[in-house]
């Protein structure tokens, strides 16, 4: 066992199980007094997203209804009175593409990481979910009632997802000492982010609700992480 201390964050208990690492607990802690700001955005509808298929790694393009999401969602944050340092994306189109109106808006790069992508969903992917509960009803109900136990057939599980997503963070957040930074991503990932450092437990999966265009912001303040806002969609009203 050892501490994180070098990510600008304290108190992170990583344990080391036959070399797989486990992110036990966390709190963001900032150095000194300077404020962190993150800006949790979900991409815009996908043409999955309107067909209500399921959709984790599939790289499925953003719908017309999307693209619009992903432009109102732009200049929505190019309004906000905020230092942008950079743009970070998962590697999928549909978050490649807001993040790109993003960019053009505030005029900042974008950094792909993988780590930010979304959950896998198997065997699940591009099924609706009557279609799945037709072929998989035991591990469909376990997912519904139980997400944070649930494993999906072929893909993976939210510890999973935001073990990665939060090693994601991590980097992040070592890369600026104070100002803001944009991290577009999607439903499941943002939500397991949001959940890890806020240290609630995965259980509470379903008491979240972000819809597609949706911003999220958390603060990194010198006594904690604050969740200052969550699936705001003023922008697309």
């Amino acid at each position: 066992m050892k501490k994180r201390n070098d990510l600008g964050l304290n108190s992170i208990r990583v344990v080391d199980n036959k070399n797989k690492i486990q992110v036990k607990k966390s709190y963001f802690l900032l150095k000194g007094l300077k404020m962190k700001k993150i800006y949790l955005v979900r991409h815009g509808e996908t043409l999955w997203n309107y067909m209500s298929k399921t959709q984790g790694c599939k790289n499925i393009l953003l719908s017309k209804k999307g693209i619009f999401q992903a432009k109102a969602v732009a200049n929505r944050l190019s309004s906000f009175d905020e230092k942008y340092i950079k743009i970070y994306s998962s590697d999928l189109d549909r978050c490649l593409i807001t993040a790109k109106y993003i960019s053009q808006k505030i005029n900042k790069e974008i950094e792909v990481l993988k780590d930010l992508r979304e959950m896998n969903f198997g065997s699940w992917e591009g099924l609706t979910s009557e279609e799945i509960k037709q072929n998989y009803l035991s591990e469909y109900n376990i997912w519904r009632n139980t997400p944070h136990i649930a494993n999906i057939p072929n893909g993976e599980n939210l510890k999973s997802v935001q073990k990665r997503c939060l090693k994601a963070i991590y980097k992040i957040c070592d890369e600026f000492e104070e100002g803001s930074v944009i991290i577009v991503s999607h439903g499941v990932a943002i939500k397991t982010i949001i959940l890890g450092v806020l240290n609630i437990d995965l259980s509470n999966y379903y008491k979240i609700s972000l819809n597609n265009g949706s911003i999220n912001k958390i603060e990194i303040r010198s006594y904690g992480t604050v969740l200052t806002a969550l699936n705001d969609t003023a922008h697309l009203e």
